[in-house]
């Protein structure tokens, strides 16, 4: 076998390698009965799983397999000639040889995001002229992405790739001439992180495309300032940019990443990597490591994910000749505190959306009919019949009228809003899915939805705290503040859980779906997913609870509605109920779905529940 077919062998080898189970299985008896567990160690640590009936056989089918693969790879690896890695002198901070095999190790069983395959798609692709860009806001997973693709590589590339860790101090220049020594060196691989702190970067992106992606190089690029990236797509990098975008985090990514199976706790936490690495076991601890644990550490996330993101990204583009409108607020240094207080304006509007019946049934007066009506004893109250809704909703925006003036001296015009919105909406922050009516004439109204439910929630939480402290409840017990305080955040997380279903169920759509709420004269349908091609379309209300009842799906059987609907949308092929309750179908063909469940389904628009076999037909109790 000659040396380039055995080299060829080699990395097949490693690459099957890689895809078969570690570790061994072994037999314990207890209480008179056998039990195969399987058995490795990962990150230092021992691990075991017991293997149900029918596990055990294929598992020590591909362990066999794995040894006989590594022996094999072993003979091959011996008649192969020593690689020297070559001794090189560079200007950045430049990774090879071992310390790439350093850098990897601790993170080969971790996870890895859904989008973690187009990496390795560009990475041993024929392609060339292109660059990759990870980007998205921090702590979403990007550079432990470069780790994973480091430790998943053969021998063979492993010895062609470099990692550079670049700097504010660092320039284009000096990258430059470090890749030259690269590739006059023989190596393929280079990942680039940390790219945007580099004040030239945006304005000279186009080297790693038109000089070292040319010539062959895969050129991997990542960095915090994701809005840099974006800029540059738009110039330097247009059409010569592979884009893996790490922003959006979906519940089903989030819940196999963490070992997290409940939709509160990634509304309460959702929209980071940064609250778990492994399961959620300890929920206190983890919390405490959490993005968005409370009001301050969710400032100081936005202060520093967000706002300096922006103000970095624009300061180094064209020389800071882009600002736009933005230009009066970044001189007076108050450009990072606007960003800061628009994202926390449209959460307090949200809230306060949720609060009044501007536009949804969510309001204060239902949640005062709701603890009149409280099953628990404890809970049931009449506290909110004395609170006067229109007072308290003036009453918040005179407290966030007052913060604003205190904090800035250039007042926030609508451009500025209109373009820092215009960032937000870049960076994957915030989407627009729009409200539609059964008009057709009617223009679709802006619903803009957070991608990261986290930071919603604790922002509307603390303005909820802010609002139990105001004199507006002074003559309120501690106790009644507390219902009141937690019955309004009951009431968040079920519009927080409405919008988390629109906006992955739009996110999993592909062109001849379209995804939107539905509004009529009275009531609305919480979600419509219309299919374009077939004409036809699925109605869907969206509960955050656990029990059934029959006002939860009126709109879905109210025959006005659901003509209205058909007009415009073609027939009504499935009628759904998304709750945390257990699934069922009921006999006026109404299918309630676990909201769980649903969400993990994704991204396929196939709805297919309906046939489950184990779904028995029930009749609620009225």
């Amino acid at each position: 076998m000659d040396e380039q077919k055995r080299l060829e062998t080699i990395q097949e080898l490693e690459r099957q390698i890689a895809g078969l189970p570690i570790g061994y299985i072994s037999k314990k008896n207890i209480n008179g009965k056998t039990r195969y567990y399987h058995q490795w160690t990962e990150n230092g640590k021992k691990r075991s799983k017991y293997l149900r009936d029918g596990e055990m056989e294929p598992l020590q089918e591909q362990i066999e397999q794995r040894k006989s693969l590594q022996a094999e790879l072993k003979k091959l690896q011996a008649g192969m000639p020593k690689q020297r890695q070559p001794k090189l002198e560079f200007e950045t901070s430049v990774i090879i040889g071992k310390g790439l095999t350093a850098m990897s190790q601790g993170v080969e069983n971790w996870g890895r995001r859904d989008c973690f395959t187009q990496l390795e798609d560009y990475l041993y692709s024929p392609e060339r002229d292109r660059v990759c860009l990870i980007f998205g806001l921090r702590r979403t997973g990007k550079t432990t992405m470069l780790r994973q693709a480091i430790g998943r590589m053969t021998k063979e590339d492993l010895a062609r790739s470099a990692y550079l860790k670049a700097r504010r101090t660092d320039t284009m220049a000096m990258v430059n001439r470090d890749m030259k020594k690269l590739f006059d060196a023989g190596f393929q691989y280079v990942f680039i992180d940390e790219v945007t702190l580099m004040k030239d970067f945006i304005d000279s992106a186009a080297l790693f495309s038109d000089v070292f992606a040319a010539m062959g190089m895969k050129v991997i690029l990542s960095g915090t300032d994701s809005l840099g990236f974006w800029l540059a797509m738009d110039q330097e990098l247009y059409d010569r940019a592979k884009p893996i975008h790490t922003t959006f985090i979906p519940y089903r990514e989030y819940s196999r990443l963490l070992g997290i199976n409940s939709i509160d706790e990634y509304i309460r936490y959702g929209g980071t990597l940064r609250a778990g690495e492994t399961a959620f076991d300890d929920a206190d601890a983890n919390a405490q490591d959490a993005s968005f644990r409370d009001d301050e550490s969710t400032r100081r996330y936005i202060d520093t994910a967000i706002c300096k993101n922006i103000q970095h990204s624009l300061a180094c583009y064209e020389a800071g000749g882009h600002f736009r409108h933005l230009y009066s607020l970044y001189e007076a240094g108050e450009l990072t505190s606007a960003i800061n207080r628009i994202i926390e304006d449209m959460n307090h509007r949200f809230l306060i959306s949720v609060l009044t019946e501007d536009f949804t049934s969510h309001d204060l007066r239902l949640t005062a009919a709701n603890l009149r009506k409280e099953r628990d004893p404890q809970k049931r109250t009449d506290v909110l019949d004395t609170i006067d809704t229109e007072a308290v909703t003036r009453r918040l925006m005179e407290l966030l009228d007052i913060r604003n003036r205190e904090e800035q001296s250039i007042g926030i015009t609508q451009a500025h809003i209109n373009e820092i919105k215009e960032y937000l909406t870049a960076l994957e922050l915030i989407v627009d899915c729009p409200i539609e009516t059964a008009d057709p004439d009617t223009k679709p109204v802006e619903h803009i939805l957070f991608t990261q439910p986290g930071m919603r929630y604790c922002q509307a939480q603390a303005l909820v705290h802010v609002l139990m402290k105001d004199e507006t409840f002074a003559s309120h017990s501690e106790l009644e503040k507390t219902q009141v305080t937690e019955r309004i955040l009951e009431e968040v997380r079920g519009r927080m859980m409405e919008d988390i279903v629109l906006l992955e169920t739009m996110k999993a759509a592909d062109k001849h779906h379209r995804v939107f709420k539905l509004q009529f004269a009275a009531g609305e349908f919480d979600m419509v997913i219309y299919d374009e091609k077939e004409n036809s379309c699925e109605i869907f209300e969206i509960k955050h609870s656990e029990r059934q009842a029959p006002e939860q799906y009126r709109h879905l059987v109210d025959e006005e509605k659901c003509r209205q609907t058909e007009r415009r949308f073609g027939s009504i092929q499935g009628r759904f109920v998304l709750y945390r309750g257990e699934g069922t179908q009921l006999e006026n063909g109404v299918t309630y779905w676990n909201v769980e469940d649903y969400l993990k389904s994704l991204p396929e628009l196939d709805m297919t529940y309906t046939q489950e076999p184990d779904i028995q037909p029930i009749e609620p109790v009225m």
